[in-house]
């Protein structure tokens, strides 16, 4: 699937933000900050977040709006206050991944029958289709950055981090 070139303004990159995205600078002591969990994390977030604003960038497609639109798409009829709390954000959040996925045409919102002051969320068809490429470069974002650990490492490594939250 092709892509277009985004309009979009970008999100400030890791490196942007003043943030190393590779790996411990050879030669610098660390001390503590080498045996937290938390610091460890944080680096590779950073890593993995630059390969996925990397491979994302055509779309203007960030984490949140990248969960938002496969938690939209696979539960029909969902609403605003709902994907705020299947994603663990804000109510206030929620709006603004909503709207910004509404201005790239790939939700829609429509009145409830049930309850006419809230509004159901939808994939449009510009949004089925764009989350078919979407997925694919995301499975192959997470194939990369997961290419150094074996398949029974990755399923261990998202167990532990399950534990941890």
């Amino acid at each position: 699937m092709s892509r277009k070139p985004s309009s979009r303004p970008q999100h400030r990159r890791p490196a942007q933000r003043g943030e190393s995205t590779g790996a411990q600078v050879p030669g610098v002591e660390y001390g503590l900050l080498e045996d937290l969990m938390g610091y460890a994390l944080r680096r590779a977030q950073i890593r993995i977040y630059q390969d996925f604003l990397d491979t994302m960038e055509s779309w203007s497609i960030t984490p949140p709006r990248f969960s938002a639109m496969i938690i939209i798409d696979n539960n029909a009829g969902m609403k605003l206050t709902e994907l705020a709390a299947a994603m663990g954000i804000a109510r206030s959040g929620a709006v603004e991944v909503v709207n910004s996925l509404e201005k790239l045409g790939f939700v829609s919102r429509t009145d409830s029958e049930v309850d006419k002051r809230a509004h159901v969320l939808a994939l449009t068809s510009v949004g089925k289709k764009a989350l078919t490429g979407i997925a694919q470069a995301i499975q192959a974002h997470d194939a990369r950055i997961s290419a150094r650990l074996t398949t029974a490492e990755q399923t261990e490594l998202r167990r532990l981090l399950g534990l941890l939250g």
